[in-house]
């Protein structure tokens, strides 16, 4: 049986980590590469940087970043934020990225998901899917949540996954920042039908908000931000209530 991972998530804007609510009130909460270096240090399975100006502002994502935290970090990292070609992964798995996370782009033009697992292999492909409930359902947005479309989060996921998408990294917006616990039912829908890892975001608060997204969701990974940058929770302490609950972690 496979462990369930424990991912930190550091959203970067102009070259620090920042975390808001909902997507909103962003405020800063220090430097990537030594938050990175800590949690890893603490036993982080992976790691998700995403500059989340990026897709908006029309800039790439810093592949000058992408090498610094290649070197103080031992741990996987994806890296995220304005990713729109082959080129684009190439510049940034050549700096030390393992995985890279494509949104925006690739719902515009979802071949560029064919393209890349072709060329890169669809284990360092991560699709991210921001999500809202609303009318009586998860709708997928773009740019940074931004942007409502009116394609449902389950089809599209399932497309991204035919096209060669190695794993689904899922932002539920309702959530973000709450403290109030993961979407566990749309988090759940897409682990079932789905045959690749599914990350939850958004809403983590406690212990037992992770317990509940692996049992009860059966997500593969959880990610989450401010309850470790403000050291609300320390990833040893959670890996310790994870694994007395019989839920498989790697130490």
């Amino acid at each position: 049986m496979l462990t369930k991972r424990i991912i930190p998530c550091l959203d970067i804007k102009d070259g620090r980590t920042v975390k808001g609510v909902n997507f909103e009130n962003i405020r800063d909460a220090g430097d990537p590469i030594e938050l990175g270096a800590l949690y890893a240090e603490q036993g982080a399975d992976e790691l998700v940087f995403l500059d989340i100006t990026a897709t908006n502002e029309r800039r790439k994502t810093l592949a000058e970043l992408v090498t610094r935290i290649a070197r103080h970090v031992n741990i996987p990292f994806t890296v995220g934020g304005g990713i729109s070609s082959v080129e684009d992964v190439s510049v940034l798995l050549n700096s030390g990225a393992d995985k890279v996370s494509v949104n925006t782009a690739a719902f515009k033009n979802p071949q560029l998901l064919n393209e890349l697992s072709r060329e890169f292999g669809s284990q360092c492909i991560v699709l991210a899917i921001d999500t809202r409930f609303e009318e009586g359902d998860w709708f997928v947005y773009l740019n940074g949540g931004r942007v409502k479309t009116d394609i449902r989060t389950a089809d599209w996921a399932k497309e991204a996954v035919d096209r060669g998408a190695g794993e689904i990294l899922l932002t539920s917006m309702n959530n973000d920042g709450t403290k109030q616990g993961f979407a566990l039912d749309i988090t759940g829908r897409l682990s079932q039908s789905l045959h690749v890892p599914v990350i939850a975001s958004g809403g983590a608060g406690t212990m037992e908000h992770f317990s509940d997204v692996f049992e009860k969701a059966g997500a593969d990974a959880a990610l989450a931000a401010s309850i470790f940058h403000y050291k609300e929770m320390e990833i040893p302490d959670l890996k310790n209530y994870l694994y007395k609950r019989g839920i498989q972690i790697r130490f």
